[in-house]
């Protein structure tokens, strides 16, 4: 078996991670065995199993399924870097959030979370259209029936582990594929058309990468489906872009009105005028507020 470690900074909390990714029991694209989590890893086009827990101050990273060469090795390590977003230094944030009356509750409460990523663009896009207009549990249960339907899997002694759906695979699809599945038609068509913007080469990962904020949005909303909302998360999430952050959000919303004890929701105009403060930290401010709910 082989094994990596991965040296934490020191504003991580591993604990807080796991806890983001306890949020639902149909989550089918990691498993977590205690403190330990598996997740099946797609590298160029090999998949991977890996498990990942703390010791001491490293992340402990076993290959269970393979002997993994130095280029998976790498992919791995990057892939983990990305998705407990491990290379953002957070210092300036938490000096930032110290002074002010709204996070600075919240980043002492919640010291060393990190924004837990989908270093997958297009599985950020489809996630972000699933849970729109619907409750968290309910996009949950609509992911779940996706993966199983169309992602793929491996067998590791007698569990089943799933990565999720190829867009070549679900750019074929159609409302009859997806409407059992209780998707409506307009998560349908928009799921489709992400994917199939991926495979006619409109949009990618390493399309997007050096773009600005600005310029990256704009390639994303060309998609039908893709809103500023939708837009603004997938970038938060696989890019960390630290002023992408859905201004929108009710869920920030009602983060604010609870901290702030107001009696209703602030206005939009209200939230972006408390976000000026936050100025290149949208995103923390957001991740959060999200978590104070």
């Amino acid at each position: 078996m082989s094994i990596i470690r991965l040296p934490m900074p020191d504003e991580f909390s591993f604990d807080l991670a796991l806890s983001f990714l306890k949020r639902s029991p149909c989550e089918l694209l990691h498993t977590l065995d205690g403190d330990t989590v598996l997740k099946v890893l797609r590298i160029g086009q090999t998949e991977v199993l890996i498990s990942i827990h703390l010791d001491n101050k490293d992340l402990l990273i076993k290959f269970l399924n393979s002997r993994p060469n130095a280029s998976l090795k790498a992919g791995a390590i990057e892939y983990i870097r990305e998705w407990f977003d491990l290379d953002t230094n957070l210092k300036p944030f938490y000096a930032m959030a110290k002074k002010d009356d709204l996070l600075a509750p919240l980043v002492k409460a919640y010291h060393g979370y990190r924004i837990v990523g989908q270093p997958d663009l297009f599985e950020s896009l489809v996630w972000a259209i699933l849970g729109q207009q619907i409750n968290l549990s309910f996009a949950y249960t609509l992911k779940q029936r996706f993966i199983e339907q169309f992602g793929e899997s491996l067998e590791y002694k007698n569990q089943t582990y799933y990565v999720f759906p190829k867009p070549k695979v679900v750019a074929q699809l159609t409302d009859d594929d997806l409407l059992p599945l209780q998707f409506s038609r307009q998560k349908s068509k928009y799921v489709v058309l992400i994917a199939q913007s991926f495979m006619n080469g409109e949009v990618s990962k390493e399309k997007l990468r050096d773009l600005s904020l600005v310029d990256a949005k704009e390639k994303l909303m060309k998609i039908k489906g893709v809103g500023n909302w939708t837009a603004n998360y997938a970038l938060m999430k696989t890019f960390r872009y630290p002023d992408a952050f859905p201004i929108e959000d009710v869920g920030v919303h009602n983060a604010i009105k609870n901290q702030m004890k107001l009696k209703s929701k602030p206005s939009l105009d209200r939230v972006k005028k408390i976000f000026k403060k936050y100025k290149g930290w949208e995103a923390y401010a957001t991740l959060y507020l999200w978590k104070s709910l």
